[in-house]
């Protein structure tokens, strides 16, 4: 199944497309949020498809900015640095003997076409294209044999990064992390089985359509049941968070010279099997 959420005027609506076709679901779920997770509500959907229920209405399907974050905000954004062993190259750093974590805020938390906002003062703000996993029970302590259960689905993220707040201004990643609109996710949430292999996803991103990251989600240091099991020795994950897991070579830092986003900007990246996004870049607006 393709988990999707949609603007119908000021109404923000569930929907889910299966086999071609897209329906929309309010009437069946309120919203995708923690307790849709938590409740079984990914079975239910799955139910409610193969019983052709008559909550499912058929829609055309929403596309540009009437698509919105195919899930609720989240408690919170996990993710993972350096895990592409090229991408630690390109930039400088030594491979990781460990995931490196950071967070972003979920007020960075956007739609997979909003635009993306500059930072006021940004001067660095650069591009990642990442897979993100979605967790669809409380995680604690878990093992790595039994953490693709904690999985609800995958979806595509730009794990927006303002290089100089990041690198040059001292303490943690964070601060270059977790400005607003710098984690935009979808157009889709993508249950497992829908999802041929994730461990060889093709991906891509581009700005003004010059070819900028072209990886394939093989190439991850630390595998996706690795991560889930790390992180949940240090926090509880809940349903509906996010994990994103590293983005490959051929952000703007690496380039020679750096290269970084200006207002106008056009942002289009993919994810085989996961849809594709395309972001505008705006000026700080406050």
């Amino acid at each position: 199944m393709d988990l999707f959420r949609y603007w119908e005027g000021d109404s923000l609506k569930c929907g889910v497309r299966h086999n071609g076709r897209s329906y929309g679901v309010s009437g069946l779920f309120p919203d995708y949020d923690g307790a849709f997770f938590a409740n079984g509500g990914l079975q239910a959907l799955a139910e409610a498809l193969h019983s052709s229920s008559k909550g499912l209405i058929p829609i055309d399907h929403p596309e540009g900015k009437l698509l919105a974050a195919p899930f609720a905000t989240p408690s919170k954004i996990v993710c993972i640095g350096l895990n592409y062993a090229d991408h630690a190259r390109e930039t400088g750093a030594e491979i990781p003997a460990e995931p490196i974590l950071f967070m972003k805020s979920n007020t960075s938390f956007s739609g997979p076409n909003d635009d993306i906002m500059l930072p006021r003062g940004s001067q660095k703000t650069d591009w990642e294209v990442e897979l993100a996993v979605v967790i669809s029970q409380k995680a604690r302590y878990v093992e790595e044999s039994e953490a693709l259960d904690y999985v609800a689905g995958y979806c595509l993220h730009n794990d927006l990064s303002e290089r100089e707040f990041q690198l040059e201004r001292g303490g943690t990643w964070d601060k270059g992390k977790v400005c607003d609109t710098f984690a935009p996710m979808g157009p889709y949430l993508v249950t497992p089985d829908a999802v041929a292999d994730v461990d060889n996803l093709d991906m891509w991103l581009r700005v003004n359509g010059q070819p900028m990251q072209k990886s394939n989600t093989r190439n991850l240091i630390f595998k996706i049941p690795a991560l889930i099991a790390y992180i949940s020795q240090f926090m509880t994950l809940l349903p509906g968070d996010v994990i994103s897991t590293g983005t490959p070579p051929g952000v703007g830092l690496g380039l020679k010279p750096p290269v970084f986003l200006q207002p106008g900007d056009v942002v289009e990246l993919g994810i085989e099997g996961l849809g594709e996004a395309r972001q505008t870049v705006a000026p700080f607006k406050k």
